[in-house]
């Protein structure tokens, strides 16, 4: 198989519901889908069993993104493993534009574009704009936790993702530090576009269990080697960064790789 598409849930069924039909209509086969859900209290079990066209397995206990990010890594056969939130639309194949992109771009783990938060325009009309005009832009070096689509041959040269759960929420962060240190290409590509509503899942756990924030910045950190200063440095350079990829893709096309909209603003990020 070309590729398997890994989609931890936990809870909120309506969201997984949308993000899978919205694959299927697009073109991705069942088949390719592997949904891993974390220990579900609602009617996901239920949903799930009555999709025989859709493999998944169910937890007992909820293993975070990273734990059922390597699950379905490690029960696909696939060249490519897509790594992909529940939260999310499409109006066309994102996962085969950002797989071909990828190839064509010699890149070992690739994100497609991405518009968070308020789905307050026409996504079909916007997608076909959208790449209209950012076919073949590509952001080198960064990819996101949203979709990043690995080649199997990464996960023998770096390893699998961290299951530590004290990451939470900085599995994605980890996992990109590992692939620049071993010297693999990583990137963004303008080849595909996707809607994501944000954080569904990590926001309703939060409320549930009356927290802020989940993990620790300071010990993910640590874990990929940044002191203090190293910090500042990375952040800086990261902001830096970021500006002349904006700056450069809004001069050119008007629109970014990263944008939010809320409030009936956009935000280009």
């Amino acid at each position: 198989m070309r590729y398997s598409i890994v989609i931890p849930v936990l809870n909120q069924l309506h969201y997984t519901q949308q993000c899978i039909e919205s694959l299927l209509a697009n073109g991705v086969p069942a088949q390719s889908l592997l949904v891993i859900d974390n220990g579900s209290s609602d009617a996901t079990p239920d949903w799930l069993a009555s999709r025989p066209d859709i493999r998944s397995v169910r937890n007992p206990v909820n293993l975070g993104c990273g734990g059922a990010w390597t699950q379905g890594a490690l029960l696909s056969d696939s060249d490519w493993v897509v790594l992909l939130n529940n939260d999310i639309v499409c109006a066309h194949n994102f996962i085969e534009a950002q797989i071909g992109a990828a190839e064509t771009h010699q890149l070992d783990v690739v994100s497609p574009s991405l518009v968070e938060f308020e789905l307050d325009y026409d996504l079909s009309a916007f997608t076909a704009d959208f790449l209209r005009k950012m076919r073949g832009t590509v952001r080198a070096g960064w990819f996101h936790g949203v979709c990043f689509s690995v080649r199997r041959a990464v996960f023998e040269k770096v390893g699998f993702l961290d299951t530590d759960r004290l990451l939470f929420g900085r599995e994605d962060a980890e996992f990109l530090a590992r692939c620049k240190r071993h010297g693999l290409e990583v990137g963004t590509v303008g080849d595909a576009v996707m809607h994501h509503f944000g954080s569904i899942t990590q926001n309703a756990m939060k409320k549930e269990q009356g927290v802020s924030k989940f993990g620790d910045h300071r010990y993910f950190y640590s874990k990929i080697g940044l002191n203090w200063w190293g910090r500042q440095q990375a952040k800086f350079a990261r902001k830096s960064q970021t500006a002349r990829w904006v700056a450069s893709e809004r001069e050119r096309t008007g629109m970014t790789l990263h944008m939010v909209h809320r409030g009936g603003s956009i935000e280009y990020r």
